[in-house]
């Protein structure tokens, strides 16, 4: 793939145009053979939102030994640390989601307790960023490849890079950074790296994982901010604290009528 190639762009339209065979497919074969429509494309939205699924499986949050008890609220799941320092967590799991450990199995931290779907943030928070960028593109896949529909995985990969390469700041230490903000994980990390190389305290951050709705937001260019949602707030918000935009991407370009940035055009624009 050359420099200066649209990367999200295409990946938008490689997942977006099967999207329409998926609604219809899934539709048609629900009617047919009982499958679960929500499986469908309403399942890759809720993935790409970064949803918090209405039936769910938890996490185990440490190792241990599982003891699983039958209460009348659901089942009553209770893992207890073998070594030490001694620990335990308890779950309760609804009796209508299948089981899917045993009393007295052992299990790892991040293990599965139920036939359900994961929480990503809950993915993100136990097992860590890799596991839940992985598990994001695993599951939008193979809602497409049990509909028959290929697409290769980097087109699944470039949409959530994107999805994860925020970080919220937790403490700011010497950088300019304000707590609560969201930035890009590189700005923190470079951030850290002048605060550090002049001897000054670092800041700390926690990663997050955003819907794809809630990124478009949160852009670099308020004049691709403005032009999906919250227009007003945004135009208001860039006027007021005078941003500047440095038109770097392809909507931006669009709007004002300038040639995008692709291909042959993109070596003029300095590296983002």
């Amino acid at each position: 793939m050359e420099v200066g190639t649209p990367v999200g762009v295409v990946a938008a339209q490689s997942i977006g145009e099967p999207g329409t065979q998926l609604t219809l497919k899934s539709k048609h074969a629900g009617g047919i053979i009982g499958l679960d429509v929500t499986q469908g494309l309403p399942r890759v939205e809720e993935l790409f939102e970064a949803r918090t699924p209405k039936v769910l499986s938890p996490l185990s949050e440490i190792s241990g030994k599982v003891r699983v008890a039958e209460t009348e609220e659901g089942w009553k799941v209770m893992i207890a640390s073998v070594g030490k320092p001694k620990e335990e967590r308890e779950y309760l799991i609804a009796k209508t989601v299948k089981l899917v450990v045993e009393d007295g199995q052992l299990v790892d931290v991040g293990t599965a307790l139920a036939g359900a779907s994961l929480d990503i943030k809950e993915v993100l928070s136990v097992r860590g960023l890799q596991a839940a960028q992985e598990y994001l593109v695993n599951n939008v896949q193979g809602v497409y490849e049990s509909q028959g529909i290929p697409i290769n995985d980097k087109h699944f990969e470039v949409i959530v890079r994107k999805m994860s390469d925020k970080v919220k700041i937790a403490t700011a230490g010497d950088t300019p950074m304000l707590p609560g903000e969201l930035v890009d994980r590189a700005t923190f990390e470079e951030e850290n790296e002048k605060v550090l190389a002049a001897g000054g305290e670092p800041a700390s951050a926690q990663q997050i994982v955003l819907g794809i709705t809630k990124r478009a937001l949160f852009t670099e260019s308020w004049l691709s901010a403005a032009s999906f949602e919250q227009t007003t707030d945004i135009l208001t918000e860039a006027s007021t604290s005078g941003r500047e935009d440095r038109l770097l991407g392809l909507k931006e370009n669009v709007i004002i009528g300038r040639l995008i940035p692709v291909a042959e055009s993109a070596a003029a624009l300095p590296l983002a």
